[in-house]
């Protein structure tokens, strides 16, 4: 059985989205595990990562095991 990642904060989750949103590291830090798709593709051009980010912002993007971001 793998361990759980820890919860991650929402504040950084979307520093992290705003200023490395192309390479997915809000991604792999949230638990998902097709967080290289964004790295080669650098964040769908921009666009996934976008989305991303206002998916965090809004709270409908949460870990990739259903719990919610802290904060």
């Amino acid at each position: 059985m793998s361990e759980q990642k820890p919860a991650q904060s929402k504040v950084t989750m979307i520093l992290l989205a705003l200023f490395l949103g192309n390479l997915g590291i809000h991604r792999l830090m949230m638990g998902y595990s097709n967080w290289w798709l964004q790295l080669i593709t650098l964040g769908g051009c921009g666009i996934w990562s976008l989305i991303d980010l206002i998916r965090i912002i809004t709270g409908s993007m949460k870990m990739a095991d259903g719990r919610d971001l802290i904060g």
